[in-house]
């Protein structure tokens, strides 16, 4: 399981410095609630389709 979770969004309540996320948990999900079969099809820029 990842150790860091990198985060941009310097607004989020969670933004640390360095670009960390600090929140305890992580939800992503899949655009239209369907399986995402891309990275444009999520929010989460480290997706890669299972195979």
């Amino acid at each position: 399981m990842a150790q860091d979770v990198l985060c941009e969004v310097n607004n989020c309540t969670y933004w640390a410095n360095g670009n960390k996320c600090s929140a305890d948990s992580i939800y992503v999900v899949s655009h239209h609630g369907k399986a995402a079969s891309s990275q444009a099809e999520t929010d989460c820029k480290t997706f890669e389709p299972q195979g």
